[in-house]
């Protein structure tokens, strides 16, 4: 782990998390062990154990690309084996749970969408119900329709099979508020229940197929017998239901609570975020859950759950919420053992909480607190505020919040059972609250700004009741800017405090009494951020300018400007005691820079769009970055990793060149050529072949042979790499003919023979080419030479001529 004093050169991503769920169908396997969620073009299973997307399903790649071909709705299998998935492109597919393969695809005959998938109990046929008002039974392992059925009316809002294999049927509901029931081998109707008012949302059948519930959003419950096709009671939930679900009679509820044999229980979620349990019969409302953490659905949203579900095996109930959140509730207490955060909209805040980074907090677009346990990134969802969450603070166990209720509150973590409490709220701020600050000695004291354009401190007793909420209060209030103010920071020593706004200045201030110490002037736009040094009188800022500037405390002068982004730069924080900044901006970039060289050092990019928020953990082994792309992102400090794997690298390759000097020596060509093949060292290889060819040219033949087809292929691939040279052509040109006569004799088998008369060809060509013209000049020489020779001969008689 790297320490505080050393400074950083490269982060790389260590783990990040995106969306797990998008909206539509959740599914439970029986075996309780996985959840499948639908996410857009794919399926995500994910491990209720660990809370990790252990596999996608649906997402196909061609040529590299993506195939975008968004998945309507999809059906499980009961045995948890096949997926069936319905496509825009109007496709079903059917796919193996267990690696993800694709195992059958066919075309629907549907008109249009496809909104229901159902398997039978055997899992033997698969029903489709579509926008087109039809029903249609396949059997997906001829790929064929074996029954089209016809009587709803308008898109499809249910579809379920009767869960008795000896019962035929099939039921439907659609825009006509009527249950359709068929006997999908014969193709004949045999009922049509009449009853509800609205849009029926959820069937659930009895254990023995005789009874069914259905739910619908004229908040009712309608208990139907089956062998009569009659109605046996209605019975008024008033809420919107969403999804009905009929229990067994042996399950296990709060306060000691039995089940009758002889009568029918179905549980009910919906508009009231919370689940109520009926006895059908009576039209009795055994249980309500008092502790949901979905919140009751305002008007305008119209519901809180979407769907619940509930797994026989381990007695649970899983609830999803409108908000994308699932979280799973034992039916004997209902306690919320897990919570899995599906699609986090914008990631605006987060911070590390607890003793060693212990917790993660993050405000989404929501009025919700997330907060994650680092160790295994399990959940727990904080309910307290009513608007959207928009700036954290922390000092050890304690967590500052405050949103556009114009509140602030505190809250304070127990490591032991991870339990989160509000301390106290602050209700003084008259418009929402932008951003909030701890005191860095204290949790006792913290401030706050507003889009009042004002700053408040506030003081927490140092005395509380542990058992109620307090309401907190402000020491001290100060008209700060004149347009909204953006960030607040407390300096390390809790004397003063900075402040930043859209009017483009920067102001420091007292902690004290909130007396004003200083103006910052120089960013041409609205100043996003502003932090402390750990050890000198400087202050950091961010700007819309695109400049990070860094200010002396002591004559209020800018000291340096750093530029790089390309946008607005939204967050930054000091690393190295002072001597680095790590800045984000809305270019989706994070730059590490050297305050000394005024450099950037590294640039990382993994986000899609504005990063609002990094947090860095205390031993600056790791950091947090989140932003608008929903994506949050874990990044590893990997300096010294890189250092010692550099310098890992360097006394390997020493070694390796010190035994390949040691096999040249002793003259043992074949062996050294292996080894530097083995190396990837084209040059060293090229070498060796060189000296085989000086040696005895035979002896190449010879030394080729020996290779097999692993090292032939490498060999292969220095050749064409040495090929491009026209000073290697000779060698490279051996090399060649005695490889390619392996591969028409069949002994050698390149794994591309295409590429490889690609890569080989356009250098070979332009070498004969300068060789044919080496020759030409040569026989030219040649001529000129036998051309001048009888005029040597009668020049040299000649001469022995005059000598006589």
């Amino acid at each position: 782990m790297a320490s505080k004093h050393k400074l950083k050169e490269a982060f790389e991503v260590e783990s990040e998390y995106g969306a797990i769920y998008t909206g539509g169908l959740v599914k439970w396997t029986s075996d309780a062990e996985k959840i499948y969620c639908q996410d857009q073009e794919k399926i995500n299973i994910i491990s209720v154990a660990d809370n990790k997307v252990i596999q996608s399903i649906g997402e196909q790649i061609n040529e590299g690309a993506v195939v975008e071909d968004a998945i309507y709705t999809f059906a499980l299998s009961d045995d948890d084996e096949q997926l069936c998935t319905a496509h825009r492109s109007s496709l079903i597919k059917l796919w193996q749970t267990n690696d993800g393969t694709l195992v059958k695809m066919w075309k629907s005959t549907h008109n249009g969408p496809i909104p229901q998938l159902e398997f039978s109990t055997n899992s033997s046929l698969i029903a489709s119900g579509g926008a087109d008002s039809s029903v249609r039974i396949w059997d997906h392992q001829r790929k064929t329709c074996i029954g089209s059925l016809r009587g709803c009316v308008g898109v499809l809002s249910v579809l379920k099979f009767n869960p008795q294999p000896t019962n035929r049927t099939v039921f439907a509901a659609g825009n006509d508020n009527k249950i359709n029931g068929w006997n999908y081998d014969t193709r004949e109707s045999v009922c049509t229940l009449i009853g509800h008012m609205t849009k029926v949302t959820s069937l659930s059948f009895s254990a023995d197929g005789k009874f069914l519930v259905s739910g619908s959003r004229d908040k009712v419950l309608i208990l139907w017998d089956l062998q009569k096709y009659e109605q046996v009671r209605v019975v008024p939930v008033y809420e919107t239901i969403e999804s009905a679900i009929v229990l067994p009679n042996n399950i296990k509820l709060p306060a000691a609570i039995k089940l009758a044999d002889d009568k029918i229980y179905a549980a009910s979620a919906g508009e009231d975020g919370a689940i109520k349990i009926w006895e059908m019969n009576t039209a009795r409302l055994v249980y309500k859950q008092e502790n949901s953490l979905v919140s009751k659905a305002s008007e305008t949203e119209g519901l809180a759950i979407t769907q619940m579900l509930y797994n026989k095996k381990v007695s649970q109930f899983a609830v999803v919420s409108a908000d994308h959140n699932i979280m799973i509730h034992n039916s004997s207490t209902f306690y919320c053992t897990k919570q899995f955060i599906g699609f986090s909209a914008e990631i605006l805040d987060v911070v590390f909480v607890g003793k060693k980074d212990r917790y993660l907090a993050v405000a989404t677009n929501s009025a919700d607190i997330k907060i994650y346990d680092t160790l295994d990134m399990n959940c727990k969802i904080v309910k307290g505020h009513t608007d959207i969450v928009l700036s954290l603070a922390s000092l050890r166990n304690f967590l500052l919040s405050a949103g556009k209720d114009n509140t602030i509150r505190l809250w304070e973590i127990n490591p032991s059972d991870f339990t989160v409490r509000c301390i106290g709220i602050g209700t003084k701020h008259t418009k929402a609250v932008g951003s909030v600050a701890f005191g860095k000695i204290s949790h006792q004291t913290f401030a706050s700004v507003s889009q009042d354009t004002c700053i408040k401190v506030w003081k927490l007793p140092k005395e509380l009741d542990p058992n109620a909420t307090i309401n907190l209060n402000c020491v001290a209030t100060e008209i700060a800017h004149k347009e909204d103010v953006n960030c607040i920071t407390i300096s390390p020593n809790d004397k003063m405090i900075a402040t930043t706004s859209q009017d483009k200045t920067a102001k420091l201030w007292s902690l004290s009494n909130l007396s004003l110490l200083g103006v910052l002037r120089g960013h041409r736009r609205g100043i996003w951020c502003a932090r402390f040094s750990p050890v000198d009188q400087v202050l950091m800022t961010t700007s819309g300018d695109c400049t990070i500037k860094l200010w002396s405390l002591a004559d209020m002068s800018c000291l340096k400007s750093f530029e790089g982004h390309d946008s607005s730069v939204m967050r930054a924080e000091f690393l190295c005691q002072g001597m680095q900044i790590l800045s984000a901006g809305s270019d989706g970039l994070i730059k590490l820079w050297s305050i000394k060289s005024s450099e950037c050092v590294t640039t990382l990019e993994k986000h899609d769009g504005r990063i609002w928020t990094m947090a860095v953990a205390t031993d600056e082994s790791n950091f947090v970055s989140g932003g608008a792309d929903s994506l949050l992102v874990k990044w590893k400090d990997v300096t010294e990793d890189q250092k010692l794997a550099k310098q890992k690298e360097q006394q390997e390759f020493a070694l390796e060149e010190q035994e390949l000097a040691n096999l040249l020596r002793e003259k043992k060509h074949l062996k050294a050529l292996k080894y530097a093949l083995r190396l990837s060292k084209p040059k060293l290889s090229l070498n060796i072949i060189t000296e085989v060819i000086k040696l005895q040219e035979d002896g190449l033949d010879e030394t080729i042979a020996k290779l097999n087809e692993t090292e032939k292929e490498k060999l292969l691939n220095h050749t064409l790499s040495w090929n491009t040279n026209s000073r290697n052509t000779r060698t490279a040109q051996l090399v060649l003919n005695l490889l390619l006569k392996d591969v028409l004799s069949g002994k050698f088998k390149p794994a591309s023979r295409i590429k490889l008369v690609e890569d080989a060809l356009p250098y070979t060509e332009r070498h004969f080419k300068r060789m044919t013209e080496h020759l030409t000049a040569i026989k030219a020489l040649e001529f000129t030479l036998k051309c001048m020779q009888p005029h040597a001969n009668l020049d040299i008689e000649m001469k022995s001529d005059n000598e006589d």
